[in-house]
């Protein structure tokens, strides 16, 4: 999964005891910065055993949290508006937040502390996380009595049948695609031959692949075993969707929803009102609360708006908050030196890379030795101090994270840590080398104030070392979409990635498998390279988590230093912020920020 784009959430897997555990060992941490300690185990904590739920662990209702109460408003400061709301259609941070309030999945994440820093995968709308007989090859879902749409209609079956198939249809393009692929055993994106148009036209993925005997049983059948379909169901991308009121491409915008809450107003771009569900049946529900009575979505909000409304701490932003904004980059030392804040702020390491994208696609950035001096160039420096200097962000090496098995930290081969303002000479001599000293690069950048900062700083370190940069703003909005398209005018651009479950495998394939290539992929780069695929192939076979997570790190290693793809920037942490009459809060490892589930008003 990104950052503001695809977010993913690393996680390496056993199946030991009946249940499958992360397993893994970290080093990492903001060198620095007064907060290494804590870092440390943060990124640690984050690759710790997940283990999977039984029937009695999927029960509702949710565990009461300490001094909850219902009723209220709460209103929420957004950067971004929405730009998809068809779970097929999520893989941003933000939207999978506010999905956490609205859709439901068959699995799904459940704190099982009230600092959101333990976990374990549960039955959601399924009665539990799954059952395996065969080692993982044949998956068993049962659905709980009981669910209901908004509409007060009933969940079946059926609706998990199209909500699985309609991920083959052309049109749904910027999701998770692991499923897919693992039922039509085939990478990138092969996949959609099984089943070209969806179930649109009449046909249907056969029982061998996936089958639905009744209303409430659902039975997926992989040609290989598959032991992390729990975590990959417990995505936003895999939240199913009603087959009666499917309308395909209008359902992004209006989708029927089955979370505790339903949306009653949405003005893109401006606001969205969230009110309660009342077919939503805490019984059912192990893992989301309704506390709230309505949330208040307020968008264009940019981190120093929403950090300083939520200090202001009066009338309505005494109960503000955001889902996704981090306390701005001049505020951060402030909020996190007033110890009379502590009560209202968390803190959390993030799964999230940032990473420079070369665009493999545009003719100049075919040169090897033009990308070697764009990497040797580009200073991370800005970056950092855009967001709050080593409170917010660790200069990094490779792609893969701290809080991910199979990170190195002494892995640099450009020299960021030792030179995170970069190196123009050694650059300007590459593009010496090149013959294309002059070689003009067109930067896309995201237009928020951050976005601003960092690509002006960045675009003066390329030209210190003899390109001519031309930046061209792209809306906050609309970025991860424009970025992805296969046939974009930009050489270079900037994008966050953290893993989808705790493991590089859903890391390195979706962000540089050239089977992947095509318009709303995670393939920013769009690298193609034979190696690469191969080697991705090879380690997707690996069962021994240990040698996995190495195979998934020289991959890592190889793109970084020999393809010179993608730049490394920075490993995420973030701080958020909430109004004093905010209750529950609480930053979630999995989310990767506040957990919007369990928030209250005092």
């Amino acid at each position: 999964m990104g950052k503001g784009g695809r977010h993913a959430y690393a996680a390496l897997s056993l199946l030991a005891a009946g249940a499958l555990v992360l397993t893994g060992c970290s080093e990492g941490g903001s060198k620095g910065s007064d907060n290494d300690k804590q870092d440390k185990e943060n990124a640690q904590r984050q690759q710790a055993g997940i283990s999977f739920g039984d029937a009695k662990d999927s029960t509702g209702p949710a565990a009461e949290l300490p001094g909850a109460k219902s009723g209220g408003t709460v209103t929420v400061l957004q950067r971004d508006s929405f730009a998809h709301l068809d779970p097929g259609q999520i893989y941003v941070s933000d939207e999978m937040a506010l999905s956490q309030l609205i859709h439901r999945g068959l699995t799904a994440y459940k704190a099982t502390s009230d600092d959101g820093k333990k976990h374990e995968v549960v039955g959601d709308l399924a009665t539990d996380s799954g059952t395996t007989t065969d080692g993982g090859k044949t998956w068993k879902y049962t659905l709980k009595d009981g669910i209901k749409w908004a509409d007060g209609s009933a969940i079946t079956a059926k609706d998990v049948r199209q909500t699985f198939e309609r991920l083959f249809a052309p049109f749904i393009s910027n999701g998770p695609t692991y499923i897919q692929q693992w039922l039509a055993n085939t990478p990138g994106t092969e996949y959609r031959k099984l089943l070209p148009d969806g179930p649109y036209k009449g046909k249907h993925l056969p029982d061998t692949v996936l089958e639905t005997p009744d209303d409430k049983t659902i039975v997926f059948k992989f040609k290989s075993a598959k032991p992390d379909l729990p975590y990959a169901l417990a995505m936003a991308g895999y939240s199913i969707v009603s087959a009666e009121k499917d309308t395909k491409v209008k359902y992004d915008k209006s989708p029927m929803t089955s979370g505790p809450y339903k949306i009653s107003e949405f003005k893109s771009g401006k606001t969205m009102t969230l009110v309660k569900n009342t077919n939503w049946d805490p019984k059912t529900d192990a893992v989301r609360h309704q506390y709230v009575d309505q949330f208040n979505i307020e968008f264009n909000k940019q981190f120093e708006d929403s950090t300083k409304a939520i200090l202001d701490d009066t009338g309505a932003n005494a109960t503000a908050i955001s889902f996704s904004n981090q306390v701005d980059a001049g505020n951060l030392t402030k909020v996190l030196g007033d110890a009379s804040l502590k009560n209202r702020t968390v803190s959390g390491y993030q799964p999230y890379v940032g990473q420079m994208n070369i665009n493999l696609s545009q003719p100049e950035m075919q040169d090897k030795t033009v990308r070697e001096a764009i990497a040797y160039a580009l200073p991370i420096t800005p970056f950092v101090r855009a967001f709050g200097g080593t409170d917010a962000m660790e200069v990094a090496g490779g792609l893969i994270s701290p809080t991910v098995s199979g990170y190195d930290p002494k892995f640099d081969p450009f020299g960021k840590k030792a030179k995170p303002a970069g190196d123009p000479a050694k650059a300007k001599q590459l593009l010496e080398k090149a013959g294309k000293t002059g070689l003009k690069l067109t930067f896309g950048y995201i237009n928020t104030p951050e976005g601003q900062q960092y690509s002006t700083a960045m675009a003066a370190g390329l030209e210190k070392a003899g390109f001519d940069v031309q930046r061209q703003e792209i809306p906050a909005e609309t970025y991860y979409d424009q970025v992805s398209k296969v046939k974009n005018n930009y050489d270079i651009f900037h994008t966050a990635w953290g893993a989808d479950w705790p493991s590089a495998s859903t890391v390195i394939p979706p962000l540089y498998d050239g089977r992947q290539i095509q318009d709303g992929s995670s393939n920013y780069s769009h690298i193609n390279d034979p190696k690469v695929n191969a080697d991705i192939d090879k380690a997707n076979t690996i069962t021994d988590p240990i040698k996995a997570a190495e195979a998934w790190n020289k991959i890592n290693e190889y793109i970084v230093k020999d393809v010179v793809s993608n730049i490394p920037t920075a490993y995420y942490k973030q701080t958020q912020i909430a109004g004093s009459k905010i209750g529950g809060l609480a930053y979630d490892d999995v989310i990767g920020g506040v957990d919007p589930r369990r928030l209250f008003v005092k």
